[in-house]
C-alpha cells in the first residue's frame, strides 16, 4: 500500500542525508572545488573534483554567482568571488598570533599606530586588528570599526585595485559622502587618486575622515592578486609630518606582504 495514502512515513536508507543536509555538503564541496589553485575552473572539472553531478554543480554555481560567493569568467570557468575571499581572509584573521606579531613589530619600528582592515565586498572595511601607538595622541579607530571606502587610506588603496565599473557602482552606492572638509566627494577626484595611489604603491589619508589624522596604506591581496583589505599606519598631525610617514612605504609595504603570507591567500 502506498506509504503516502495511509499516512506512514516514506522508508529512508539509513546512510542517506537529509535533504537540506545534502545540498549544504554539496555547496561546501563546491566552494573548496572553486578555492583550488589554479583557476578559474570548468563546469566539469568543479563537478569532478565535488563528487556533485553536473547539473545540480550548475545550479549551485549559479546561485553562488548571485550571492557573490563565485563569479565566471563568461567562457565556461568559474572562481572565488569576493564575498569567499573576504570570509576566507576573516578565518586566517581568526588565528591572530603572527599577525599581531607583524602589526606589533611594524608598529615599534615606526612608533604609529598600524591597522588591518577586511573589505567586505559591500561598502566599507572593517578593522579587524589594531597595534596602538604608545604617544599620548592616538586615533580613533578600533576593533570593529567601520571604514570608509573613499575617505580612508586602506579604502582607496582597495579601490584601486578594483575594476573601474565596480568603482563607480561603490561610489553610486555609497555617495561618496564628505566625512571631513578634505574627503574627496566626486567620481572625477577619486579616480584621479586611484590613478595616483597605483603609481606609488600606497594609499594616503589627508584628514579626510578623521581631523587632524592622516594615514598611508597599502593594499593585502589573495593569491589570485583581489585585495581583500589594507594595512595602514595612522599619525596624528602635529606629530608626524607627511614626508615623515611616507618614508615607512617600504616597511608598510613589507609588512602588507607578510600578512598576506599568514592569511594563507597569498
Amino acid at each position: 500500500m502506498n506509504a503516502i495514502r495511509t499516512g506512514v512515513p516514506a522508508p529512508r536508507s539509513a546512510d542517506r542525508a537529509p535533504a537540506a543536509g545534502s545540498a549544504l555538503e554539496k555547496t561546501l564541496r563546491i566552494m573548496e572545488a572553486l578555492a583550488a589553485p589554479g583557476g578559474p575552473h570548468r563546469l566539469g572539472s568543479v563537478a569532478a573534483s565535488s563528487g556533485v553531478p553536473k547539473s545540480s554543480t550548475y545550479r549551485v554555481l549559479v546561485s553562488l554567482v548571485e550571492q557573490g560567493y563565485a563569479v565566471t569568467d563568461g567562457e565556461g570557468g568559474y572562481g572565488m568571488g569576493l564575498q569567499l575571499r573576504t570570509l576566507a581572509a576573516q578565518v586566517g584573521a581568526d588565528r591572530p598570533e603572527g599577525i599581531v606579531r607583524l602589526l606589533e613589530f611594524l608598529q615599534r619600528s615606526t612608533g604609529q599606530s598600524v591597522h588591518l582592515a577586511l573589505y567586505d565586498g559591500g561598502t566599507g572595511l572593517t578593522c579587524v586588528r589594531k597595534a596602538e601607538s604608545d604617544r599620548a595622541f592616538r586615533t580613533s579607530t578600533r576593533v570593529g570599526t567601520r571604514l570608509p571606502l573613499h575617505a580612508s587610506a586602506i579604502g582607496k588603496a582597495v579601490l584601486a585595485h578594483l575594476p573601474g565599473a565596480e568603482v563607480e557602482a561603490l561610489a553610486l552606492a555609497t555617495g561618496l559622502a564628505p566625512i571631513t572638509r578634505r574627503t574627496i566627494t566626486t567620481v572625477e577626484r577619486l579616480a584621479d587618486e586611484l590613478v595616483a595611489v597605483r603609481a606609488r604603491g600606497y594609499a594616503l589619508d589627508q584628514e579626510e575622515s578623521e581631523v587632524s589624522v592622516r594615514c598611508m596604506a597599502a593594499p593585502v591581496f589573495d593569491r589570485d592578486g583581489a585585495p581583500v583589505g589594507g594595512l595602514g599606519l595612522s599619525a596624528v598631525t602635529f606629530l608626524t609630518s607627511g614626508e615623515e610617514l611616507e618614508a615607512y612605504a617600504p616597511a608598510l609595504s613589507e609588512a602588507a606582504r607578510g600578512v598576506e603570507r599568514l592569511l594563507q591567500l597569498g
